[in-house]
């Protein structure tokens, strides 16, 4: 899909198509120019509403308000409504600024477009795709704020590769465990390090063992399948910061021997998200060029079942030499995180330390479908992380640390326990589970993200279609930009 950004008003732009936002149910704005129309077909202009004038070649969609977080659902709606649709392969928009010399809204508009032209068909027979090969943006705004095509254009680049990496990441989640096991996630970073000018280590399984890396091990031990661990390092000269981000990435979770219900199971290629993340992550901030180091460390691994699956009341030993006595294999997740977070932590000293994983599901009962939960022991990292996600246009939200749920986790023969010992404060049990093996330089520089619920659901929202949303990149990105600009710590 090709981009144009121009001074031309709308009118004068050749294109099949129109897209027209109404702002706030607003349809007496000059932009809204079939108003007689549009009331006979009963369109008010609500969020994300659609009315298609066929014979005017306009598609009308309504956004709340110029906010980002309106505008690039409402692009994306109008988007996928085209889905399929070979009349199209050209469509035009005004811009929608919110303020004065601000392009933030130039780069929502085109994160919607390409976030909604997403389809996963690998799989169909038949392909379903968008057919729009040229969009143009006019600078013709909707406030009447003036916007220099350099600022745009540079807008408009990174709107691009955060869509791009986001989609990269899509794809990967929604692939199936018989296609993307743990080799498959290494092969992929291999390629990105060689495409994108960045350094790659993957350990394999005799490298993990001489790393002794117990819980790896054993999550991995019954699948055909040998895990890996990822190292992707983008490394720009003089880095205004350093941050580790580190991913869960199980390619396939059966719940081992604490075995998942059958509907429960389904879906679980999703749990890979947190890695897969990561790599998108990584493709972004090297082609972006942020001034920022960025190291990305993935934990891939299959948890299956078998005569040689790790059982309930097995103790394991960490690399960092504290033990883990087991009592759900279903837990495995933070198991895998507590070598790979361990790992990180020696192979780089950051100045942020973030991990993203699916771990719970005591999250989406917290704090729904479509948010990511945020925890850390420094507010002022988690701050910085929910800053990020609203301007991103991510959802999340935090959830609190307390020292009576960490007596949950107490174990009387081993350092700690994997589960907690009441079924409540499921998400927060589980970062605190983690922050154990976070290490004392670190402690304060470290961030837990659990994506459980907007990483894949199984029904469009806003800007994410069926599936994967990539979830955790959008928002990384944005913490990473901050970095680069000299924010930290929530400034």
């Amino acid at each position: 899909m090709n981009f144009n950004i121009t001074h031309d008003i709308n009118k004068e732009i050749k294109a099949d198509l129109e897209i027209i936002i109404v702002i706030d149910k607003n349809l007496n704005h000059t932009f809204v120019q079939d108003k007689k129309l549009l009331k006979k077909a009963a369109f008010e202009g609500g969020q994300d509403t659609l009315c298609m004038l066929v014979e005017k070649e306009r598609l009308y969609v309504g956004a709340d308000s110029l906010s980002g977080s309106d505008l690039r659902p409402a692009i994306a709606t109008a988007i996928r409504s085209l889905m399929g649709n070979k009349s199209y392969k050209s469509i035009k928009i005004a811009s929608y600024l919110n303020h004065p010399e601000c392009p933030a809204n130039i780069r929502a508009i085109t994160e919607g477009v390409l976030l909604g032209a997403y389809s996963f068909d690998r799989y169909k027979s038949k392909k379903n795709r968008i057919h729009i090969k040229n969009v143009s943006i006019s600078l013709e705004d909707y406030s009447n704020y003036e916007l220099s095509i350099e600022v745009a254009s540079k807008s408009l680049h990174n709107g691009e590769i955060t869509a791009t990496a986001t989609n990269f990441t899509r794809d990967i989640v929604n692939t199936t465990p018989e296609d993307c096991y743990p080799e498959t996630l290494a092969k992929i970073a291999k390629n990105l390090a060689k495409e994108n000018n960045m350094e790659c280590t993957v350990l394999c399984l005799k490298e993990i063992k001489q790393k002794k890396m117990g819980s790896v091990l054993a999550v991995a031990r019954a699948s055909r399948h040998k895990p890996r661990v990822i190292h992707l390092a983008y490394k720009p000269n003089k880095p205004k910061a350093v941050i580790s981000f580190v991913g869960k990435g199980l390619t396939y979770d059966s719940g081992g021997l604490s075995l998942k219900p059958a509907d429960y199971m389904v879906t679980m290629k999703s749990d890979k998200s947190g890695g897969s993340a990561v790599l998108g992550i990584m493709k972004a901030v090297s082609e972006l060029n942020i001034p920022v180091e960025v190291h990305g460390f993935i934990g891939a691994v299959e948890n299956m079942i078998g005569g040689d699956a790790f059982k309930p009341d097995d103790v394991l030993k960490t690399m960092s030499g504290k033990t883990i006595e087991v009592r759900n294999t279903d837990a495995e997740g933070r198991l895998v995180l507590a070598d790979v977070l361990w790992y990180a932590q020696q192979e780089v000293k950051s100045d942020y330390l973030i991990d993203m994983a699916t771990l719970t599901g005591a999250c989406v009962v917290g704090v729904g479908e479509y948010t990511s939960a945020v925890m850390g022991n420094n507010q002022e990292v988690v701050n910085l992380i929910l800053e990020s996600a609203k301007t991103s246009g991510e959802l999340a939200s935090p959830l609190y640390f307390n020292r009576y749920l960490a007596k949950t986790i107490k174990s009387q023969i081993a350092d700690i326990c994997n589960i907690s010992s009441t079924r409540y404060g499921g998400a927060i049990t589980a970062g605190q589970f983690i922050s154990e093996f976070i290490d004392e330089k670190h402690k304060d520089k470290w961030a837990h993200i659990d994506i459980a619920g907007p990483a894949f659901v199984e029904s469009i929202w806003g800007e994410n279609p069926h599936g994967a949303s990539g979830a955790g990149v959008r928002m990384m990105l944005r913490v990473v930009e901050r970095l680069a600009r000299g924010e930290s710590h929530g400034g």
